[in-house]
């Protein structure tokens, strides 16, 4: 097996600070994420996961330290942060489609307006990955016609659409009811399988024990432990890290 650390860094956060008034979410984050690996960050509410997956693709600005996302990085430049979300795709809690617009619609929006793609091939690649995700029959209806796990499907076809080179996601199931959440997390593994560079923000721990390269843990805006989904389960090193997995495992 290759060494991981011969693969190009794709994502890098040194020192990053990011604060909300008074409040410090972020303190002195260093994180690396290299092709093709796959990090799930978990960690108790208010910790920061998300605050800090958000401002990988500067969705919030952080105020010190370094972004570096597949060799551009983060400034105010928004030259730089357009080029950035044109490599990555994000999906969140909530599907944030479109309701007026049907699912097939809501995928071609983009490559026609940032890619700026004819119509038809802009058609076939939404086509294409509407299947990727299983649900090409819904292309014509629209976002309140699915169920909560078809929408999440339909975003996550909609990020793909951009052929983004790195995924983030942002507790893609946590909005959903349980009978809901496998269908998301199987499209998720099987873009994991594909070799996608993802940072997955959930507390889903049996996708993250199937796909994670990495488990990072965060707690007061801090990142207290990263390691191999083997060690971190087995033989967490914080007594944090180790009530957190005492309180999530328990079922």
């Amino acid at each position: 097996m290759p060494d991981s650390s011969e693969k190009p860094l794709m994502i890098e956060l040194r020192g990053v600070n990011k604060w909300f008034g008074d409040f410090q979410a972020l303190r002195s984050i260093d994180l690396e994420v290299r092709l093709g690996e796959r990090v799930v960050v978990c960690g108790p509410s208010g910790s920061g996961k998300s605050t800090m997956i958000r401002c990988m693709n500067r969705l919030e600005r952080h105020e010190e330290g370094t972004i570096i996302i597949d060799g551009i990085e983060l400034t105010d430049d928004m030259k730089n942060v357009t080029a950035v979300r044109r490599e990555v795709g994000m999906v969140f809690q909530q599907f944030n489609l479109f309701p007026h617009l049907t699912v097939l619609d809501n995928l071609m929006l983009a490559p026609l307006r940032s890619r700026k793609l004819p119509k038809n091939e802009a058609r076939e690649i939404a086509m294409h990955y509407l299947e990727r995700v299983r649900i090409p029959e819904q292309a014509e209806k629209y976002p309140g016609q699915l169920s909560g796990g078809q929408q999440q499907r339909v975003a996550i076809a909609r990020s793909l659409c951009m052929k983004p080179r790195i995924m983030l996601f942002d507790e893609p199931t946590s909005a959903l009811d349980p009978e809901m959440i496998k269908e998301v997390l199987d499209t998720m593994v099987e873009l994991a399988e594909d070799g996608m560079t993802m940072v997955v923000v959930t507390h889903e721990m049996g996708f993250a024990k199937t796909v994670a390269d990495s488990m990072v843990f965060m707690d007061e805006g801090e990142i207290v432990e990263a390691a191999t989904p083997a060690d971190f389960f087995s033989a967490p090193k914080s007594e944090r890290t180790k009530t957190f997995l005492s309180q999530i495992l328990i079922h």
